[in-house]
Parts: structure tokens; sequence; C-alpha cells
């Protein structure tokens, strides 16, 4: 059995929602079993015993949250160069482009030679204020459908050793 590990951390909810969803759709898949670890919680044995990887994390002050990059920081020695060519996908909750949070994830798991299945997925809330930045976040069911989606999607994937 395959196995696939999502990585998060979320501040108002809105990256919980998404790592929920991408779970949801995995779940469809039998031949393979998804966890999903707080950031906090995972450690560099969660990604020795994974086939596949998703980080989500929401855009905090324009990159990933510094609990996400706690992890990172954590794991990244200790698994460098044991986890090359495992595939890997990103989920992140932004209040602006969220382009920022997926360069500092793409530069580090290059680093660990990952290969992407997919494109960042970013939910875009348009928070910019404090008041809206620090309320809890509500995703839509299309963009939830997208992470379930992309839930199924590499869950297959990893079932057929396509990536």
């Amino acid at each position: 059995m395959k196995r696939l590990i999502v990585i998060q951390h979320s501040m108002t909810g809105g990256t919980l929602q998404m790592a929920g969803a991408f779970v949801a759709g995995a779940a469809a898949e039998t031949e393979v079993n998804t966890r999903c670890l707080h950031a906090t919680e995972a450690g560099p044995d969660d990604l020795l015993a994974a086939d596949g990887y998703v980080f989500a994390t929401p855009e905090n002050l324009g990159t990933m949250s510094g609990l996400l990059k706690d992890f990172f920081d954590r794991c990244y020695y200790p698994v460098l160069d044991q986890l090359n060519g495992r595939p890997y996908a990103t989920l992140i909750c932004a209040g602006s482009d969220g382009q920022g949070a997926a360069r500092q994830i793409e530069r580090i798991v290059t680093g660990w030679r990952l290969k992407a299945i997919a494109p960042p997925l970013i939910v875009i809330t348009h928070a910019q204020t404090p008041e809206r930045i620090l309320q809890p976040k509500r995703i839509g069911e299309e963009d939830l459908q997208r992470c379930r989606e992309l839930g199924e999607a590499f869950a297959a994937a990893l079932a057929l050793g396509v990536c």
C-alpha cells in the first residue's frame, strides 16, 4: 500500500479546510493510505515513510507560515538525498496571490529533488485588512472541490505508480 502524507498548518481554518478536502478526495483510492499531520507533529520519519507529500500552508506576510517553515528547518537535512524523485503538491490559502509561499516551498523541495505533480493550488481569500486576515476563513465549495479533485488525482496516480 502506498502512503501519502499531508503536512499542514492553518491559522484561521482555511488551509485546514483545503487539506481536509484533499484528504477526502484521496480517500477514494483504496490502495493509498493518506494521513494529515500538523506541521508541528510531522518529522523526518514521517517523510521517509511516505511515498508522496502535500504541503499546505496559509500565506503569511507573503511567504509560507512560520510553523511550516519550522517543519522544513527540522526535517531538511535529516532526509536530504533520501526522498529523491518522490511526488509532491502544494495547497496555499492566500490573502493576496500566494506566489511567495509557492516559490519558497518550491525552492526547498527542489533541494530534496521532489517532483511537482501539479502547479500549486492557491485559494485567494482577498483578506487584506488586519480584521479580515485574522478572522476565521470559509473556503467556498468550488475551491474545496478543486482540492478534492487534486487529492483524488494524486492518490490515483500514486496507486498506479505513474508519479
